[in-house]
């Protein structure tokens, strides 16, 4: 993990492999930011001529990269776009700044150290910069032949270092902001792991370990219920997806808790470690990327490991339903019924439409314990990526000003989302002649169906919400920001939000 330190040095006198600097989209042209001062005097005051000359515009995220100006210890400045200039007096998007911050350390693999002279006004910005760093320097290199060097990143070790020019050492605010984005950016970075980790290697008994571990590096109480408990337990939702596997399922309970607490929220992640559709097997072509379907555990997973480093005074449980859905002579058919751990039967028409069968028994084994919200979140219809798209995921929830809340906190920590409706007319599609309900309705708005489907095993009077985060999840083109190519770890920032805002009072 690339190092984060905070420094007043003056610029000039810095010794590091690059100086990032902003760059703007001015009205006549690119404009330099706050922070590159220095490096502009010291192009006397032609900085922006010169990376106009280069094609620099001062796009969202557009690096160049010029010599550094004499008596500069650094030897390269290397400028990142900001997008559009702030109006007067207003200061940069948070949003932009980690943008920024992600592009440039991409772009710095295999330097030590590079220092960041981005606008930073306060300790906000300080830790957008310091999230953005470590989240654009991310790589996954384990199971290639430079991956040996645990170091590596396509024959480039990440940026070692990154200083936060501007960023107060002695500063609690500073200091805190640094932390946090450090315990978040880390744990995201897990999720990202866990994600791009082959199904071969990341089974549900193996997931269910790494959060045992994890549990107990981070005092976090973990309970794995195994397929025999599961069994007697009545989890039929679970049992039956991870019925055709030869890897048995696990529903692992992560429990957070803190004495002051008087906030209990759940988090609820769907962990198909592997999906090849089941006897409904999915055609060719739509596979390949199919490991990242546990990509909801993940981030469950990631969020209340970062909520118990972070010391959050809330109780956070998180849910991780796990298995692996394939077919074979054991496998759940189409037409067969499920008892559901609720109790209600659910008749399988689709053995691909999995998600919503494992998150169900989770759902309602959540609500059992009476959280003041319970949030579930899944990689779970290709048909929200129809609607939204591969960079927005949809927000569905049993009570609007809590799918506001979700909403709001998703575009303040940079993650784009939507609220989509639940509408009622869609839940009779979904009735069954042979059980309580199907697991499939209606083609149109199956995104809302599926929603409507995991509505059904909410406890009574629990605020709820749902994240499809089907989009999102997984990028399959290329890095873009400080987000990689792979699994992008989404919805983490917005359950550690979800958590804060909770602690602080700030959420119903």
């Amino acid at each position: 993990m690339t190092a984060l330190t905070l420094s007043t040095a003056a610029a000039p006198g810095l010794r590091a492999d690059a100086l990032v600097i902003g760059v703007a989209k001015g009205a006549k042209g690119p404009v330099v930011a706050p922070g590159a001062e220095a490096v502009d005097k010291a192009y006397d005051g032609r900085l922006a001529g010169v990376l106009e000359t280069l094609g620099a515009t001062g796009a969202e995220a557009e690096v160049t990269k010029v010599p550094a100006p004499a008596g500069f210890k650094t030897p390269l400045v290397v400028a990142v776009g900001l997008g559009a200039q702030p109006e007067k007096d207003a200061s940069y998007d948070a949003e932009a700044l980690r943008k920024a911050a992600g592009a440039a350390a991409r772009a710095l693999a295999g330097s030590k150290k590079a220092a960041f002279a981005l606008p930073l006004a306060d300790a906000a910005d300080v830790g957008a910069i310091a999230e953005g760093a470590l989240l654009g320097a991310y790589s996954f290199d384990t199971y290639k032949e430079n991956g040996k060097d645990p170091k590596a990143k396509n024959g480039k070790a990440p940026l070692a270092e990154a200083s936060l020019l501007g960023g107060k050492p002695r500063d609690k605010e500073h200091k805190a902001a640094l932390t946090r984005a450090a315990a978040v950016a880390e744990e995201l970075n897990r999720a990202r792991d866990l994600i791009n980790t082959p199904p071969n290697d990341l089974d549900p008994q193996a997931f269910a370990a790494i959060a045992q571990a994890a549990g107990k590096e981070h005092g976090i109480k973990v309970q794995v219920l195994d397929e025999k408990a599961l069994q007697k337990g009545g989890y039929g939702g679970i049992l039956g997806v991870g019925a055709g596997s030869a890897a048995a399922p696990r529903l692992v309970k992560l429990s957070y808790t803190h004495s002051k607490a008087s906030k209990h929220l759940a988090f609820v992640g769907k962990g198909i470690t592997y999906d090849s559709g089941g006897i409904s097997l999915k055609p060719a072509g739509h596979n390949e990327t199919m490991k990242c379907d546990m990509s909801g555990a993940a981030a469950v997973f990631a969020a209340v490991v970062a909520a118990a480093r972070l010391g959050l005074e809330v109780n956070v449980t998180g849910w991780l339903a796990l298995a692996e859905n394939m077919p074979s002579g054991s496998a759940t058919r189409p037409g067969d019924v499920l008892r559901m751990y609720s109790g209600k039967t659910v008749e399988v028409l689709n053995t691909d439409a999995e998600g919503r069968l494992v998150l169900a028994d989770a759902l309602w084994a959540a609500s059992e314990e009476k959280p003041d919200a319970i949030v579930d979140v899944a990689t779970l219809t290709g048909a929200m990526m129809l609607a939204l798209g591969n960079r927005t995921f949809g927000i569905m929830a049993n009570d609007d000003a809590f799918r506001s809340a979700v909403h709001e906190a998703a575009e303040e920590v940079g993650e784009p989302a939507w609220p989509m409706p639940l509408p009622e007319h869609l839940r009779k599609g979904m009735d069954s002649s042979t059980a309580d309900i199907a697991n499939m309705g209606e083609r149109m708005g199956g995104g809302l169906v599926a929603g409507l489907f995991l509505k059904e095993f909410v406890g009574e009077g629990i605020t709820w919400a749902h994240l499809d985060i089907a989009g999102p999840a997984f990028n399959e083109g290329g890095a873009f920001g400080y987000t990689p190519k792979g699994g992008t770890g989404t919805a983490v920032r917005t359950l550690v939000r979800l958590a804060e805002l909770t602690a602080a009072g700030d959420l119903g």
